[in-house]
Parts: C-alpha cells; structure tokens; sequence
C-alpha cells in the first residue's frame, strides 16, 4: 500500500501515479519553483496530515481546531474509513485559502504535499520504507546538476519525515482495525470516527512540540479502540 500526501481519495490517480518511476536520492532533479502559484489555484483535493494542521496552527497562533474549521472541509474515506481534513478552496476565487497575491501567506508552515512539488512520496506502511516520484510539472524554472537530496533538503521534508512517515504507519494501523471491525457497518462507527479525528488532528497544544503528542494521543487512542471496537 503507498500513500501521496494530499490526495483526497483518488483510487485511479493514486494507481496512475503508484507506477511512475521512483527517484533515487542522487538523481538529478533541476526542478526550481518560479513562484507563478498555478499548482495552488482550483486545488481541491489538497489532503492534511495532523502535522500539516499542527504546523499552520503554530504559525496563525491558534488552535488545530479553529484552523480546520476556518480552512478545511472533513470527510471519511470510503475505503480507509478514516477521517480526513481537506483544504478548502476559497469561496471568491476558489484557489487555495492561502494564496495571496500570488504568494503563499503561509509559506514556512506550508503543507507537505506544497513542499514536495512537483514530486509525489509513497510510503510502505509495513517497512516504512519512503520513494519519490516525479509528477509531470507545467511551470518552474530549472536548475542543472541538483538531486533529489538537494531538493529535499531546500524543501525543508528531511526535518519531518520521521513524523510523516509514522503518520501514514498509525493511520494504516488504525484503518485496518476500523475495516476488520466491520466499517462502517459497525454500530459505534460515528462515535468512533470522532474520537480517531480528535487524537489525530485537535488534541494538541502548539506550546509543544507535535511528535510526542502525537505518540501520546495514539497511544490512548489504541485503549480506547480495544473499548469501542470490541
């Protein structure tokens, strides 16, 4: 199974991209971003992780769940049956909430799927194991002679690629316990899907830093699926 963050849904797309060639990190990767903002109008499909909330929050000052209620629609996937935030477009212009001017106003905070552009990221939720991949970009400007790496690394995705990683893990894990419970077939399916929303997404103070919370909030989440599900 391999996820791309910031895909809402997409069976199809997602087996499309799944068979793109996969990059090594010295392969060379000249893409450099112009600035002309097309990858982030009439986007409505733009996924976040509990990271990505955590880190746009810490950035507006305020708290996970104010954020999404401001900026995002929620939705439970058919096939995960998980809970998901997905970025809402703005309503006068339908491009991202966040484009400015042309300019992303929330540029350092700025979800993974926007720092990995144009790449795509799979991961094996059962090895852990990361790839990139390219998706074909209309824009940007080029840079001979940079890998992968140096893409990587200006893109800031080394410094939370522990945390992204063991998010695709932990959603993967709690999925599979929803689906082998029945779905949502299962008679506390809507109070269930509440609490894994909370724990992945709103139980979280940007006082401190996201990674031990999220152990934390998995951690009694687990407890507390033994009770729901059983």
């Amino acid at each position: 199974m391999t996820l791309e963050p910031g895909r809402a849904g997409d069976a199809a797309l997602n087996a499309a991209l799944d068979a793109c060639p996969r990059l090594g990190m010295e392969d060379e990767l000249p893409f450099v971003c112009a600035g002309c903002g097309d990858c982030c109008r009439q986007r409505r499909d733009l996924v976040l992780s509990g990271l990505d909330l955590y880190r746009l929050a810490r950035w507006m000052r305020l708290p996970p769940r104010t954020v999404a209620g401001a900026f995002c629609r929620r939705m439970v996937g058919e096939s995960s049956c998980l809970p998901a935030l997905v970025l809402r477009p703005s309503p006068r212009t339908g491009d991202c909430p966040f484009l400015d001017g042309g300019a992303c106003a929330v540029h350092p905070a700025r979800p993974l799927a926007c720092a990995l552009y144009p790449l795509g990221q799979a991961i094996d939720p059962d090895t852990a194991r990361v790839e990139y991949y390219i998706q074909p970009p209309l824009c940007g400007a080029r840079a001979p002679g940079r890998t992968l790496r140096d893409y990587l690394q200006a893109a800031g995705i080394p410094e939370r690629s522990g945390a992204d990683v063991r998010w695709a893990v932990e959603c993967t894990r709690i999925s599979r316990r929803l689906l082998a419970a029945g779905g949502a077939q299962h008679p506390r399916f809507r109070p269930t899907v509440g609490r894994i929303e909370r724990a992945l997404y709103y139980d979280y103070t940007t006082r401190d830093d996201f990674y031990p919370q999220f152990r934390q909030n998995i951690a009694r989440l687990h407890a507390l699926l033994d009770r729901l599900l059983d």
